[in-house]
């Protein structure tokens, strides 16, 4: 972990307050079409710099609360206004009347600001010799806020998230003494900003019905969240179904504030895909918190 750490996250050099003129970014396109394709791609370096950054941030909160001290560079302050500025502009796009109850059109509209502005959000955050790389990693935040065509978001779009995460550190925009603010406070206000996407514009998850997995929207949370029980004296897998629990220590938690939210979403609103001789949501809930602790029992 601490040579993959030294690498995603390189000291600063002189070389890194040149203009980055030797450097050729190539704006992403997509490479898989195929299952074949997937082999190539599990090859890959981009794969291994990826599995990479996530393990590394795994490996940076273990053990640690949302609420411990740490440091907060500008380039993070940057980060938390531009998803500031996509908040904005959910409460400056409200929804708008239609026949469907799912996918309100109104999020294109959203959508055709983040991609006018998206290059511009994105060299705001970047180092100015590195705003060369502002096209090929705006790619990756207009990926990571969910389908316009489909009106739908899922782990997927998350993934470009991270992916964009990644990229800010390969140019040496965020740095080692970043990793806690990544996680804690930079990825935790991406969930914010698109929790209310989803209420707000009823966006469906990816995929139908998501990926049926703990969060049918979300996926590394779980990951970084489970990291942070790491040597817990107290809290086991049986206590994240316990709702007390969860209110009591959501806010130290990222995991138990996935799960809080979670509860409050289906408590509030029955599943559409939910079958008629299930008439109520409770068992549905039960059920969700069954899936829940089984799968964090493993821990």
């Amino acid at each position: 972990m601490i040579i993959m750490s030294a690498w995603f996250f390189p000291a600063p050099s002189p070389e890194d307050e040149a203009p980055d003129a030797g450097t050729a970014y190539i704006i992403p396109k997509k490479e898989i079409s195929m299952v074949p394709d997937m082999g190539k791609w599990k090859r890959s370096q981009a794969y291994a710099d990826y599995m990479g950054f996530i393990l590394t941030l795994n490996e940076g909160v273990k053990g640690k609360k949302l609420t411990c001290e740490y440091e907060v560079s500008e380039t993070v302050e940057k980060l938390l206004g531009l998803l500031g500025t996509l908040d904005r502009w959910i409460n400056e796009t409200p929804p708008v009347d239609q026949p469907s109850r799912f996918g309100n059109k109104a999020y294109r509209t959203w959508f055709s600001k983040l991609e006018q502005e998206a290059e511009a959000l994105v060299a705001a955050v970047l180092p100015a010799e590195k705003a060369a790389a502002a096209p090929e990693i705006a790619v990756y935040l207009k990926e990571a806020v969910g389908n316009p065509t489909r009106i739908d978001y899922g782990t997927g779009h998350e993934a470009a998230f991270a992916a964009f995460l990644c990229c800010l550190c390969k140019v040496g925009a965020l740095r080692i003494s970043d990793q806690l603010a990544i996680v804690f406070k930079v990825f935790n206000r991406y969930l914010q900003v698109m929790r209310k996407l989803q209420q707000t514009y009823r966006m469906e998850p990816a995929g139908s019905q998501g990926v049926w997995g703990l969060d049918d929207f979300q996926f590394l949370p779980f990951i970084w969240g489970s990291s942070q029980f790491v040597d817990h004296p107290t809290l086991e897998p049986r206590h994240f179904i316990d709702e007390r629990v969860v209110n009591e220590q959501h806010q130290d938690y990222i995991f138990l504030d996935c799960i809080r939210f979670i509860n409050e979403v289906r408590k509030s609103r029955r599943p559409v895909h939910q079958n008629r001789s299930n008439p109520t949501p409770t068992t549905h809930i039960y059920s969700y918190r069954t899936r829940i602790i089984n799968s964090v029992s493993r821990f």
